[in-house]
């Protein structure tokens, strides 16, 4: 894909999101405002935003042959640069959208594509860029080899080998040896946190692993209870890599350690989950789990739905949790007695993260949770 067009506000998109029809009008528009926030944590801009109903995606386009027209002449007429849809396209419909576009050099992005562009962007450390790295090569290798397929049916006549075949195979040996050294020096790095794990149990230290929905404040929890200076931003995974701080809780009277890692979002993609499998190792060994919940938003319970799910997936459905209610500070403390009695089971606690407000509470319940 060409740079020039990845660099932040030069990326003109158009959205569109292709839903079942009977999907309500309000989850359709949480799906779109979330790609949305996407598009700006990334540094570009939405044009134009758009739903399209389909009870079965199309096999060729996803969207559909004449949606796709309708989207041309719209790009072409709002100077959009790059198409996004926000979900999963195979290779085959992703060669149709990008063949359709490409003579008004219109780029042509997933759902994936656009979340893995913005981790490129927020990774800082070793294992955090490999990760990403070996994500990248499982998205794209599929598409270049459903790519080649196409066009050597195109190309390649009975008994002859076509072009994209030929370089279908060089991409595939290519690709293959690309993910064998990721995996090697990704190894390494685990076996690096192992160490680091296990060095903390014979030292006896407990670790609450801090975990949530993107953006909705676990690094600026992870700061105000340790000042460990992690990046803090309102934006949607402004961390990728695993964080650990340490802080003392006099009410069991030891130090206890934090880590913060990867946010979680609506249809995290199981590529990206796979591939980050060493990151999120940090929360599927902790001792206790404070789920940071953004109490002000008014998605709130799917999100909090959304966290449950990939814990689940990452075999990490069982800890025991906190939940902790975070910017209360924003108005949302007329629903703190609703959320106390709904979610009474996960001990929650309502603060501000921003204020400082219910933090000391917040150690009391962590030491009760942690010396039982």
């Amino acid at each position: 894909m060409s740079t020039k067009k990845e660099s932040g506000p030069e990326m003109r998109a158009i959205l569109i999101d292709c839903v079942p029809k009977d999907m309500s009008k309000e989850v359709a528009a949480f799906r779109l405002s979330e790609a949305d926030s996407l598009v700006r944590t990334f540094g570009g801009v939405s044009l134009m935003k758009t739903v399209q109903r389909r009870m079965v995606p199309h096999y060729r386009t996803y969207i559909g042959s004449g949606k796709a027209k309708e989207l041309q002449q719209d790009a072409i007429s709002l100077g959009a640069n790059i198409i996004i849809v926000n979900n999963e396209l195979k290779p085959s419909q992703i060669y149709e959208l990008t063949k359709l576009y490409q003579k008004e050099n219109i780029e042509v992005w997933d759902r994936i594509d656009l979340i893995l562009k913005i981790f490129q962007k927020h990774a800082t450390t070793k294992e955090a860029k490999l990760e990403i790295e070996l994500a990248s090569i499982r998205h794209m290798g599929p598409r270049i080899f459903g790519m080649g397929m196409e066009l050597s049916r195109q190309g390649g006549g009975i008994g002859t080998k076509g072009i994209g075949e030929t370089n279908t195979e060089i991409m595939r040996r290519h690709l293959g040896k690309g993910e064998l050294r990721i995996k090697r020096e990704l190894e390494a790095c685990r076996k690096a946190r192992k160490l680091h794990m296990d060095r903390r149990k014979r030292q006896q230290f407990q670790t609450v692993g801090i975990i949530g929905y993107t953006n909705a404040g676990k690094s600026s929890l992870l700061n105000a209870l340790t000042q460990k200076g992690a990046l803090a931003a309102d934006k949607l995974f402004a961390t990728l890599d695993t964080r650990v701080g340490k802080a003392y809780l006099p009410t069991i009277g030891k130090e206890i350690l934090f880590s913060d890692t990867i946010g979680f979002i609506q249809d995290l993609p199981h590529t990206l989950i796979n591939s980050f499998q060493s990151t999120l190792a940090e929360t599927i060994e902790a001792d206790l789990l404070l789920h940071v919940i953004d109490a002000s938003d008014p998605k709130v319970l799917r999100k909090i739905e959304v966290v449950h799910e990939v814990l689940e997936e990452i075999g990490a459905g069982k800890q025991q949790q906190i939940y902790v209610f975070n910017k209360m500070d924003l108005g949302a403390t007329l629903m703190e007695e609703e959320f106390a009695d709904t979610f009474s089971e996960y001990d929650p606690v309502f603060v501000s993260v921003k204020d400082g407000t219910g933090l000391d509470e917040l150690k009391e319940v962590i030491g009760e949770h942690l010396s039982n």
